[in-house]
């Protein structure tokens, strides 16, 4: 009997005054979760740790073993695949025209507006302090540059870097494009 209470107590969610995390988060086994983080409505995959001050939204899908670091924020609409690193302070969009009034100057509301999904495919990795536009797929294994906004699609295999992020090179061209 005190085995089958320990063996429950231990698949409960953190329990912590600093977590906020909401009943219909989904997170995989083997989570690493820092304090001070917001996690509602979403999905984190197995094995991923989620760094300090990270929020994601409803509807957000995290894969398995991602890393993502410190103040970064994910909104809804965003799907990261397995194995992807996200550096501090990345930001992800998802609406190309944001407003808080609508024509007739009322509060914008759900019914107002449309997500605009974003993907992070398997293994790519984005620098600290970028910014990830909505509408855009940043493909396997990419390499996006600390600082960059990404305003458009990134072929896989590729470093992009700048405002807004170019490719520098692939993994088959060492070459720096200029």
């Amino acid at each position: 009997m005190e085995r089958e209470k320990t063996e429950a107590k231990s698949m409960e969610r953190p329990k912590d005054q600093y977590l906020s995390i909401a009943p219909d988060v989904k997170l995989g086994d083997g989570v690493r979760l820092s304090k001070f983080i917001n996690l509602y409505g979403c999905e984190v995959g197995d094995e991923t740790k989620i760094g300090a001050f990270v929020e994601i939204q409803k509807n957000a899908k995290v894969g398995k073993r991602c890393k993502v670091s410190s103040h970064t924020f994910i909104c809804e609409g965003v799907e990261i695949e397995d194995n992807v690193f996200i550096g501090h302070s990345v930001t992800f969009i998802n609406d190309s025209y944001p407003r808080a009034t609508t024509g007739e100057g009322a509060l914008q509301t759900e019914a107002d507006w449309k997500v605009e999904v974003t993907r992070v495919k398997r293994g790519a990795s984005i620098g600290s302090g970028s910014t990830i536009l909505s509408q855009v797929t940043i493909g396997e294994n990419a390499l996006v540059g600390a600082g960059s906004v990404v305003t458009k699609d990134v072929p896989a295999n590729s470093v992009v870097a700048g405002n807004p992020a170019r490719v520098l090179r692939t993994n088959t061209d060492k070459k720096v494009n200029r």
